[in-house]
């Protein structure tokens, strides 16, 4: 299978007529590929199955989609390393993965890499575990002394025949040299075991794990690490939490923090934050098992994660009635995305999807809270896109950043330019309105009574990519990536991430996402190049934000 093109950078100074393409301003911003091919370990799937066997994790290359991604700084630089989903080799559509760091120092691509430990070569055994099929949701943040941290969820494949065995486990790695190479924390025992279970199992399932670390220089909490993830019970979901004091050399005992009470249930989506008292917030969004309205609530811990408050109600989100957005075939993200501002203690930041159940599209919605989460603001629409009578666009998965001296950031994905005519859009689609996407930057300035919004909406993206690629072939088999691993994808099982990255530096905010635009050197079956999803960094500056 030939390489991908390690791919150049770009830049784009948008004009005053791009912005009146379908923003009312723009900004100058860069926008840099971050992925490029990489080697490791990683399954195939036999001909005529879905899943892959055990004992068959082979080296190979992940020269294909990169969906899915966080983003952190490290404090005090512009140096960041982020996360996504490396798809293995050409087994996209059967979805295998295996999360995969970035290092970019200075704000330009340096490198990226499988993150060691759970695969085959990097072990050094077929066993299972260690090495397990997949590795996923990509959660990254840095301490004071240089350590970046992830908290890891390594699974078997569970769809279809699987005979794997087991099913989960949740861990936490960290690296000492820009995410370059990864080792397991707590002497190297997972926070959350597996049961050797079968990956079938409707009981005990981790997912939607997460990680915050306390960077506030001489803060008694100082260096932290704060791991959060669910644990799926049939229709019952908790939320659990583990603490490390010693830089992730050992945590506590995981403990639940989701009285089902005070949230229901069924609870998930959890998401620690850090704020600049050395607070320990946790949101989560609550899903009623008789499908009432989902809430999301917030918690917060004043002794180090040891006790938490009661859980306060922030918002009640409307959400879509199908797996996916109109038109295309990926299914929809994560509900919520959450920050604390490391200027002005109690200050916290919420955005979170909202689907109009009248114009039948997807809004971004923001509320905050100026007193510790004891009270929200009234959410207010963040997109301000104009769409015409009768054709509604969709703005959807956000994610909120907060970085120093009060600024504050929403990125989100944004459907309101219709799809240009390129070689990289499919012929089917091109001209397409509410299909192919880009992605918004909002950005806010937060003095200490809250945050207040700085301009409108600018486009962060050079180019509009097509959702629906790649939609080539390789070896028989699609390259779109499916969450429903079956080839061809059914609709609402395609993906392109349920979330992605978005930092805020002293200088910059940074956003890590993905794009179809830039064409790979894998040479298609139909021939000509695979458009597979590429990370792509932007760096807009703070200054010109007015942040």
């Amino acid at each position: 299978m030939a390489s991908a093109v390690v791919l150049l950078t770009t830049v784009s100074w948008p004009t005053p007529a791009a912005a009146a393409s379908g923003w009312r301003s723009s900004v100058s911003f860069t926008n840099q590929v971050a992925s490029s091919p990489t080697s490791g370990g990683g399954y195939p799937v036999p001909a005529g199955s879905r899943v892959p066997e055990a004992g068959t994790c082979r080296p190979g290359p992940f020269n294909a989609n990169h969906s899915e991604s966080w983003l952190a700084v490290q404090p005090g630089t512009e140096n960041a390393v982020g996360s996504s989903k490396f798809f293995f080799d050409k087994f996209s559509t059967f979805y295998m993965f295996y999360l995969g760091a970035y290092q970019l120092l200075g704000g330009t691509p340096s490198g990226n890499n499988q993150v060691q430990g759970y695969d085959c070569v990097s072990t050094g055994t077929q066993d299972m575990p260690p090495s397990w099929t997949d590795t996923t949701d990509p959660n990254v943040d840095f301490d004071t002394q240089g350590r970046v941290y992830q908290t890891m969820l390594p699974f078997n494949a569970f769809w279809d025949a699987s005979r794997l065995h087991p099913d989960g486990e949740i861990d936490v790695s960290f690296s000492d040299d820009m995410g370059r190479h990864w080792v397991k924390g707590n002497g190297g025992q997972a926070l959350e075991p597996p049961n050797n279970a079968s990956a079938r199992q409707l009981g005990h399932v981790e997912d939607k794990q997460w990680v915050a670390v306390n960077h506030i220089v001489g803060n008694v909490n100082q260096d932290h690490v704060y791991a959060g993830w669910s644990v799926f019970n049939g229709s019952a979901t908790k939320v659990r939490m583990a603490v490390s004091r010693d830089r992730g050399l050992t945590f506590d005992r995981a403990v639940t923090i989701s009285p089902p009470s005070e949230v229901g249930p069924a609870v998930t989506f959890v998401l620690p934050e850090i704020d600049a008292a050395g607070v320990l917030y946790v949101a989560l969004v609550s899903f009623p098992p008789n499908g009432g309205p989902s809430t999301i609530f917030v918690t917060r811990s004043t002794d180090d994660g040891r006790t938490f408050a009661p859980f306060v109600a922030v918002a009640t989100p409307s959400l879509i009635p199908t797996p996916g957005l109109p038109n295309t075939r990926f299914r929809d993200g994560i509900t919520e995305s959450f920050a604390a501002s490391p200027t002005h203690p109690g200050h916290l930041y919420l955005t979170y999807e909202d689907w109009d159940t009248v114009l039948g599209q997807m809004d971004v919605k923001f509320t905050q809270s100026t007193d510790a989460g004891q009270t929200w603001s009234r959410p207010v629409k963040v997109n301000d896109n104009v769409d015409a009578p009768g054709l509604p666009t969709d703005q959807f998965q956000p994610s909120v950043a907060a970085g120093p001296d009060g600024a504050v950031a929403i990125e989100f994905y944004d459907r309101r330019q219709t799809c240009p005519n390129d070689p990289s859009v499919l012929p089917a689609d091109v001209g397409r309105a509410n299909f192919c996407i880009d992605v918004s930057l909002q950005a806010y300035r937060d003095g200490g009574s809250g945050a207040v919004p700085a301009g409108s909406n600018v486009q962060v993206t050079q180019f509009t990519w097509d959702p629906e690629q790649p939609g080539q072939h390789l070896g028989g088999l699609s390259q779109y990536p499916c969450a429903g691993a079956r080839d061809p994808c059914p609709n609402g099982r395609g993906f392109i991430g349920d979330y992605f990255g978005l930092a805020v530096s002293a200088a910059n905010v940074y956003g890590l996402f993905v794009s179809t635009h830039y064409a790979s050197s894998v040479t298609a079956d139909e021939g000509g190049p695979v458009y597979y999803q590429q990370q792509v960094l932007s760096t807009v500056s703070r200054a010109a934000l007015g942040i």
